[in-house]
């Protein structure tokens, strides 16, 4: 199955709870680790070996893929209790 969204204008809302999860866990993800990697990314792009137009604001390259997978889990986990919550309150 294709990563295809049955809502697209979800994407704003699911990148809200996959950074306040990030935060939660915290992970350096976001404004936070471009704060925390600036230092780096400067001398990165003053070698040349980074452009400085690459450098983006939604970068988790950092990131273990166990906590990435941490925060999916999680994303995947709270959508699952607000549908139930959903249901439970049409009964």
């Amino acid at each position: 199955m294709a990563n295809n969204k049955v809502v697209p204008q979800c994407k704003a809302a699911l990148d809200v709870m996959k950074y306040e999860i990030a935060a939660e866990l915290g992970l350096p993800v976001g404004k936070q680790a471009l704060q925390s990697l600036a230092s780096d990314t400067e001398f990165a792009t003053e070698l040349g070996s980074m452009q400085a137009g690459s450098i983006k604001e939604d970068y988790w390259g950092h990131i273990a893929s166990r906590d990435a997978g941490y925060v999916g889990g999680n994303i995947t986990k709270r959508l699952i209790q607000k549908a139930e919550e959903s249901l439970f309150s049409l009964s």
